[in-house]
């Protein structure tokens, strides 16, 4: 796969032993969406940041949906080889470590992170879920044991009940997946305060597995 595929951003690391962000934005924004956010949330880190494919009455997506809360599941597998044929792609395009690919997720964004995780075991060294809930279930688990999740949700979220959330917070465990939720008393949208200790945890995780990420 080319790396045109998905039109995207991306910006090499200032530090050589920095992580590299996913930045996989939600319904409606692009690739220019969450750089601000990564460049707040690692310093130093490379920001790859892809637009999704699907549109769906004009803005970007990353798979197609039936109705708010109910996934195309066939497109969604599709769309998750391709973001993982992509990072694989862009890997070897600018030069990062493929084994250490962050994924920041907002959303519809948080939903396909998630689907790497479940379908592509092995592609993401950990991942930051903003307002996410279980995009699909797979037929086996994968073995997520050691790979750190933080997952950010608002009690108030119109769009994502907690219970959906607190769905894939199970599976996640799991499969052996080290998670650390967070709850808000927020809706749908980010906060300071999520953001603040997503960004704490993430320090964390990269301090303690620099030499996996």
């Amino acid at each position: 796969m080319e790396t045109s595929y998905f039109q995207h951003r991306f910006e090499p690391a200032i530090d050589a032993n920095a992580p590299t962000l996913l930045l996989l934005h939600g319904t409606g924004g692009d690739e220019t969406d969450l750089l601000e956010l990564g460049r707040a949330m690692h310093p130093g880190a490379a920001l790859l940041s892809p637009r999704g494919r699907v549109l769906e009455n004009g803005m970007p997506r990353f798979f197609r949906r039936l109705s708010e809360g109910v996934f195309d599941l066939d497109d969604l597998r599709v769309r998750a080889a391709e973001l993982s044929d992509f990072l694989v792609a862009a890997s070897g395009t600018y030069g990062f470590n493929p084994k250490g690919v962050i994924a920041v997720g907002y959303s519809n964004g948080a939903n396909i992170a998630a689907s790497l995780l479940l379908l592509h075991p092995g592609v993401l060294a950990a991942a930051v879920l903003y307002h996410a809930m279980i995009p699909l279930t797979p037929e086996t688990l994968p073995d997520l044991s050691r790979i750190p999740v933080f997952i950010g949700a608002g009690r108030g979220d119109s769009m994502i009940r907690p219970a959906e959330t607190e769905a894939l917070e199970k599976l996640l465990r799991q499969a052996g997946a080290q998670v650390t939720m967070h709850w808000e008393q927020s809706g749908h949208g980010l906060n300071r305060e999520e953001v603040q200790h997503a960004t704490e945890w993430l320090q964390t995780i990269v301090a303690k597995h620099e030499e996996r990420l």
